[in-house]
């Protein structure tokens, strides 16, 4: 076969016959295909522990994304963040280390929408995150912000002062533990390190204003954004400074006079061992230890940049660094340098700049009086920069507003130029007063002459200001005190009489403020203390501060119950200068006394009890004390308005203004009559005026009534809260009365008032039966000669007490308590006075009383015959108790004899029929 017949065999044509199929080509591709649903359950199912948000995105998955590449994403993981956490606020617990670290990732991201969600997002964590929580990642945030502060991005270095504000609201103390680190960069935001040729060999460079033109803002905005923050910042380390002062009224650290609140000490825990007294040598609340060294404070051994501003050190090259650019800010913001306006008018961004450069300086002065040695600071300061503030802040003093806000309604406040205020709430009255008070700390006693010029031109101001009448806020008020305290530690002379009007004259204004009127108080206490201490060597009194505080006691009177907190301080101010003797003062409270210790609308009882505490001491302090005046504490002491401790208090000062203190010098003549005294001590003693025991008559039948047919006398059930307090105040008279040398001459002096005053009445309150018989117990010795009208009116009152007694109700809770009060003192009396135990058994004639109260008596009966101290008593008056029980005997003869009869015949068998010799002390509980 030859070779191309074997090539046509190789590719054979394929006939096709109809009606066939065509055959599969052996390389044909099969397009069929078939489908399946695809399970993925462990991918769709939710993750149980971890809470989503709406778009189904854990706390996990929103961290990852924090670092995507795309703005967008990090933006919507922000948002999804605060979503996620509001809903779930557990989670930040959870991962809270995980959160701050990429929250303040994002300040320096480069995106601005991001950055703002990130403030946003830090704003809401701070709400939610305490203190304490957020202190061991916070050194991660602060880095991070200092970062962003000192980042080259104009954006970033604006949206990190928004960061900052958040961190100041929120975590003051924690982020002024890096003090050093921030106030550097605060000083970069604004300025740049001057690098000439001829500042190079020097050790410290020098800083000068910055000028940026790709900002948003002017320049003189941007630092207004950053002082203002600064000074936020500054005050923050102010608070967090252990030695806290108030501002504007500070006490100076030379002054060795500070006042101190006293050590309360309670003379019954001290008695009974209960309370413990230590004594510092000239300490007061602050012991002074006499050593010839000094501790080292754990401050001292901390790297300077670890201390911050508490180290005079760093203080001082942050001083040197700043006080410059404050200056040229200044020089840029004054009047001089802006458009020519009339007078020293300022325009409102200026104001606010010059506000802050004078607060920060304000604030650096304050810290400077936190260190040791504070005149060796002072005098530092002075020699640096005396020259120039003279030059450039009083050169256009003082400084007012350019008003150029449009009135659209008329406001009185506005018309009063301290009242003036720019845009942001800024008044140019504090922004002089803050230059006033930076000034005044440059200058001293011994530097008045020099001064004279500039300080002759703040007094002038000062004194313009408080008597131009205009209504002054509390933080104006404050600045301005403090400026005038200065200027009169200054001049500590006849020149400070001006200064103490002008300050009176604002004082008189009406309708002050709460805080306005406390500094001014505040004020007024410490210029007279002052001047106290002063005039032991030059008697000098200032007019002004007399007739201030012998308008005190007046201003208490008025003032009553419409503001405690003034009160308190009134009454602070009136025992501090009643304690040192201050006539004027005293002449006034005397005159006043009668309307502060009224005792229904007087101060004394309308104050809560710690005021009306310091309101009895002053009682000490009245030259004298009147029958009227005595008749009004008297009423205070029982009418229950006060504390009965303090009613204690109250007599116990009146028993020492008494004849009878024991004294061995002579008292005040004519400070406390006898007469009077014996008054007040009858008085409360009773514990009703006349007039309530004359409305008592009238009253009839239960539940106020306790009356019985064997006695005349019906008493008047008190409450129990007025009954117990009239209890305490009478054992304190019990007391009193004891310690009074004539026993027997006090004798009869209650019983010529109780035969006067009580002996003929109807009813009587039961409290005041009580303590009648409580003093008769505690003043009864052998030289008294009892008359027999006091002797049945004591029987009368012991039968209807002990008839209550028997008579109360189990359930009656109320009067249970009184019971054994009550039966203490029948008992008492009955056991001292055996006459008085003989006319009550006479008394008792059981012929006159109905069948219901039989039972009464023979229980009365058998508890006094059962009573070891009565005993030998009621073997004395065994006849009578033998005849009142066959009275009884005969009432209940042909009846069926009940179990109390059958008792009564025991007790009088066992007890009297026997007559023991040697009766047991036997007390009975009934």
């Amino acid at each position: 076969m030859t070779k191309k017949r074997k090539r046509q065999e190789d590719f054979q044509k394929v006939k096709l016959k109809v009606g066939k199929k065509k055959p599969k080509l052996e390389n044909a591709t099969d397009t069929t295909f078939k489908t399946k649903a695809i399970q993925i359950p462990e991918q769709l199912k939710e993750d149980g522990l971890l809470p989503t948000q709406n778009r189904k995105l854990n706390i996990k998955d929103l961290l990852s994304q924090m670092h995507h590449y795309s703005p967008g994403v990090k933006h919507n993981a922000l948002l999804g963040l605060k979503e996620l956490l509001s809903q779930y606020p557990f989670v930040i617990d959870a991962h809270l280390s995980s959160i701050i670290s990429e929250v303040a990732a994002v300040f320096t991201d480069k995106d601005s929408s991001v950055r703002g969600a990130a403030v946003h997002l830090l704003q809401f964590l701070a709400s939610k995150i305490r203190a304490e929580q957020i202190a061991p990642f916070f050194p991660l945030v602060s880095a991070h912000l200092s970062s962003a502060m000192t980042h080259i991005s104009e954006g970033i270095q604006e949206d990190s002062l928004k960061v900052l504000d958040v961190l100041l609201e929120a975590y003051p103390a924690l982020l002024t533990d890096r003090s050093i680190i921030l106030l550097k960069n605060f000083v970069e935001l604004i300025s740049h390190q001057q690098l000439s040729k001829r500042l190079k060999s020097r050790d410290k460079l020098s800083w000068m204003l910055s000028v940026n033109p790709n900002r948003r803002v002017t320049s003189q905005q941007w630092r207004l954004n950053v002082l203002t923050r600064l000074r936020k910042f500054l005050q923050a380390v102010v608070d967090g400074s252990s030695d806290t002062e108030d501002e504007g009224l500070q006490e100076q650290k030379d002054n060795s006079h500070s006042v101190r609140n006293p050590v309360c000490i309670s003379w019954k825990l001290h008695a009974n061992n209960q309370q413990h007294i230590q004594l510092f040598e000239s300490g007061g609340l602050r012991p002074k230890i006499n050593s010839s060294f000094r501790l080292r404070s754990l401050a001292s051994v901390m790297d300077s940049a670890e201390k911050g501003l508490s180290s005079a050190e760093n203080l001082k090259s942050f001083i040197e660094i700043i006080i410059p650019l404050l200056i040229e800010c200044w020089i840029e913001a004054s009047p001089a340098q802006s458009a020519p306006i009339l007078g020293n008018l300022l325009e409102s961004e200026s104001q606010q700049l010059m506000h802050q450069v004078l607060s920060i300086i304000h604030l650096l002065w304050k810290l400077t009086k936190r260190h040791d040695e504070t005149y060796k600071m002072e005098l530092w300061l002075r020699m640096n920069y005396l020259v120039d503030f003279k030059h450039h802040f009083m050169r256009h003093f003082p400084y007012s507003l350019q008003d150029t806000v449009k009135h659209k309604k008329k406001d009185p406040c506005k018309s009063n130029r301290n009242c003036m205020k720019s845009s942001n709430n800024i008044d140019h009255l504090l922004l002089n007063l803050t230059l006033c008070d930076i000034m005044v700390s440059l200058a001293s006693t011994s530097t008045l002459q020099t001064d004279s010029g500039w300080l002759d031109m703040i007094r002038k101001f000062v004194t313009d200001t408080l008597q131009d009448g205009s209504k002054l806020n509390s933080k104006q008020v404050n600045r301005l005190l403090g400026v005038t305290w200065r200027l009169m530690q200054i001049q500590q002379n006849k020149a400070t009489e001006p200064l103490i009007r002008a300050v009176y004259t604002l004082y008189q204004q009406r309708n002050l403020l709460f805080p306005v009127r406390t500094l001014l108080l505040k004020f007024f206490s410490r210029v007279y203390q002052k001047e106290d201490l002063r005039t032991q060597r030059i008697r000098s009194r200032s007019k002004v501060l007399s007739r201030w505080l012998a308008g005190l006691p007046q201003q208490l009177a008025l003032l009553g119950l419409r503001n405690p907190e003034l009160s308190n301080q009134l009454i602070d101010i009136i025992h501090s200068a009643a304690s040192r003797s201050n006539k004027e003062l005293l002449q006034s409270l005397q005159a006043t006394a009668s309307r502060i210790y009224d005792p229904l609308e007087g101060t004394l009882v309308l104050l809560p009890a710690e005021a009306q505490r310091r309101l009895v001491q002053l009682v000490y302090f009245l030259p004298c004390l009147p029958a009227s005046l005595l008749a009004c504490l008297s009423r205070c002491c029982i009418m229950g308005r006060m504390s009965s401790d303090l009613a204690a208090t109250l007599i116990g000062i009146l028993h020492m203004r008494s004849s009878f203190a024991g004294w061995k010098c002579q008292v005040q003549d004519n400070s406390v009559n006898d007469v009077d005294y014996f008054s007040f001590l009858f008085s409360t003693l009773i514990g009703f005026s006349r007039e309530e025991l004359t409305s008592l008559q009238g009253i009839r039948g239960k539940p106020h009534i306790s009356q019985t047919q064997l006695s005349p006398i019906r008493l008047y059930l008190t409450d129990l809260d007025q009954f117990l307090h009239h209890w305490a105040v009478t054992e304190v008279i019990c007391h009193s009365l004891s310690t009074i040398p004539s026993q027997s001459q006090c004798f009869d002096i209650l019983q010529t008032g109780i035969c006067k005053y009580l002996v003929g009445l109807a009813v009587i309150p039961d409290s005041t039966a009580g303590s009648v018989l409580c003093a008769i117990n505690k003043l009864l010795d052998q030289a008294c000669i009892i008359s027999e009208n006091l002797h049945r009116f004591l029987a009368s009152c012991c039968y209807s007490l002990l008839y209550f007694l028997l008579t109360i109700d189990r359930e009656d809770a109320e009067h249970l308590q009184k019971r054994d009060m009550l039966w203490r003192s029948c008992i008492s009396a009955l056991a001292l006075l055996p006459r008085l135990l003989r006319l009550m058994l006479q008394s008792l004639q059981v012929s006159r009383i109905c069948r219901e109260e039989l039972p009464i008596v023979a229980q009365l009966l058998r508890l006094l015959m059962q009573h070891g101290q009565l005993r030998s008593h009621m073997i004395t008056n065994e006849f009578l108790v033998q005849q009142i029980i066959k009275d009884i005997m005969t009432l209940k003869s042909g009846e069926v004899q009940e179990q109390w009869l059958t008792d009564l015949h025991y007790c009088f068998n066992i007890y009297l029929a026997s007559h023991p010799q040697t009766p047991g002390p036997i007390n009975t509980v009934y």
